[in-house]
C-alpha cells in the first residue's frame, strides 16, 4: 500500500475511529481486569494485545475484501465483566473468555448468525444504526453549554469548512479544537508516559459456575449488542459480506489470544460508522482506506498499549466527543433517510430507533438488541394489518 494513494480524509477518519474507539471504553476495560485482580503492567499487556489483535484482524479483513471492516472490542461485554469478575481468578476470567469466544466461533460455523442477520429488514437494520450512534450526535452540541470555547470553535470550523470543503470539514474540526485546547491548557501533558507493555500469558482456568453465569451471559451481549450491530451497520452503509466467515474469523482469533487478555473481537459498529461515511471519501469503493488506516493505527495502538490511558487522560473529553458527534453526522442523516424511506415500514422503523436510542438494558443485554426486537415485533403485525 502506498501512502500517496491514501487521501488525508481516509486517514484521517481511521484515526478518528481509534481515538473514539479508545476514549469511550479503553477505561471499561481496565475496570474488567481490575476486577479479575489483574496488575498494571498485566492490564497494560491486556491493551498491547488488544490492539495487536484488532490491528491484524481490521487490516486482513479490509485488503480480503476491499471494504471497510473494522473490528473492536465488545464494549458491552466488558462493562458486564466489569460487574461480573469480583472474586475470580485471572485464570478463571480467561477461561470465561475462551468459553465466550468459542460459542462465538460455533455460531459462524453453523451459520446460525448468518441466519439470523438475513431475516432483518433493511430498514430496521437503519434506524437501530441511527438509534445507536444518536448519543454521539446529541454530545457534539451538549458540550457547547461547558465548554463553549473549545467546543463552539470546533462546531463553526466544522460548518465554515463543510459549506467551502466539506471533504476537510472533519480536518478542520480536529485541528482547530486541538489548538484552543493546547492555547486554553486543557491538554494534560505532565503525566504522559511512553512505555512497552509486553503481554502475558494466563493459564485458563475452567470454573463451570463461572462459564454459566458469566460465559453465557457475556456471549449473548458479545453478540446482540455488538456483533449484530456491527453487521447492521455494514449492511445500512451497502457493504454486503458473508457473515459466518467474518464470525468465525474474528472469534476464532479471539479464542487463540483469550490466554493473553483478549476477550473479544468483534465486528465493529459505532466506530466503523465513521470509516463507512462520506466523509471518509466520496466513493464508497474507496473506504476501505480508511479502515485499513484504522488497522495501522491499532497496530500502533498496541504497541503503545501501556501509554494508552495515560494518552486519553490528556485530551479533553470533549474535545473527543465533539470530534466524533461531528464525524457522525453524515452517518446519522443517511442512516434515518433509509430508515424512513418506506411509509409501509416507517412507523416499525421509528420504534426500533426509540427503543435502541433509549439505552434500556434488559437481562443485560444492550438497547440495540431491544430495538431489533421490539420493530421486529411491529413490523410483522402492522406489515401484516396493511396487508389485510
Amino acid at each position: 500500500m502506498r501512502v500517496t494513494s491514501f487521501p488525508f480524509s481516509t486517514i484521517l477518519a481511521g484515526f478518528v475511529a481509534v481515538l473514539v474507539g479508545y476514549a469511550s471504553s479503553a477505561a471499561i476495560i481496565w475496570q474488567a481486569a481490575a476486577a479479575a485482580g489483574a496488575t498494571p503492567e498485566q492490564i497494560a499487556g491486556w491493551m498491547t494485545a488488544l490492539g495487536l489483535g484488532m490491528g491484524v484482524s481490521t487490516l486482513a479483513l479490509t485488503l480480503w475484501y476491499r471494504m471497510p471492516v473494522l473490528t473492536a472490542w465488545s464494549t458491552p461485554g466488558a462493562a458486564l465483566l466489569a460487574t461480573s469478575l469480583e472474586g475470580l481468578s485471572l485464570g478463571e476470567a480467561v477461561g470465561v473468555f475462551i468459553f465466550a469466544n468459542a460459542l462465538i466461533v460455533l455460531c459462524g460455523v453453523t451459520g446460525l448468525f448468518a441466519r439470523l442477520m438475513k431475516v432483518i429488514p433493511h430498514t430496521l437494520a437503519a434506524a437501530m444504526l441511527a438509534g445507536i450512534l444518536l448519543r454521539f450526535g446529541l454530545q457534539a452540541f451538549s458540550n457547547v453549554e461547558g465548554h463553549f470555547v473549545l467546543c463552539g470553535s470546533m462546531l463553526l470550523a466544522w460548518l465554515i469548512c463543510k459549506a467551502l470543503a466539506p471533504r476537510y470539514a472533519i480536518v478542520a474540526t480536529l485541528v482547530i479544537g486541538a489548538l484552543v485546547a493546547g492555547l486554553n491548557g486543557d491538554v494534560v501533558t505532565d503525566k504522559l508516559t511512553f512505555a512497552l507493555a509486553m503481554p502475558q500469558f494466563i493459564r485458563p482456568e475452567f470454573n463451570p459456575t463461572a462459564l454459566v453465569s458469566i460465559g453465557i451471559p457475556f456471549f449473548l451481549a458479545t453478540m446482540a449488542s455488538q456483533n449484530a450491530p456491527g453487521f447492521a451497520t455494514m449492511q445500512a452503509a451497502g457493504y454486503r459480506v458473508a457473515v459466518s466467515p467474518l464470525i468465525i474469523f474474528t472469534g476464532g482469533l479471539a479464542l487463540v489470544l483469550s490466554p493473553f487478555g483478549v476477550y473479544s473481537i468483534c465486528i465493529a459498529a459505532i466506530t466503523a460508522a465513521i470509516c463507512q461515511s462520506p466523509d471518509a471519501h466520496p466513493d464508497a469503493q474507496q473506504r476501505w482506506k480508511s479502515s485499513a488506516a484504522a488497522g495501522m493505527f491499532y497496530l500502533l495502538a498496541g504497541i503503545f498499549g501501556g501509554s494508552i490511558t495515560s494518552l486519553l487522560a490528556a485530551l479533553p473529553l470533549s474535545w473527543i466527543q465533539t470530534l466524533a458527534g461531528l464525524a457522525l453526522l453524515g452517518t446519522i442523516g443517511g442512516s434515518l433517510f433509509q430508515a424512513l424511506a418506506h411509509e409501509k415500514e416507517r412507523d416499525a422503523a421509528i420504534v426500533t430507533f426509540l427503543v435502541t436510542a433509549s439505552g434500556v438494558t434488559l437481562l443485560g443485554v444492550g438497547s440495540a438488541f431491544w430495538g431489533l426486537i421490539a420493530g421486529g415485533i411491529c413490523y410483522a403485525a402492522l406489515l401484516r394489518t396493511k396487508r389485510a
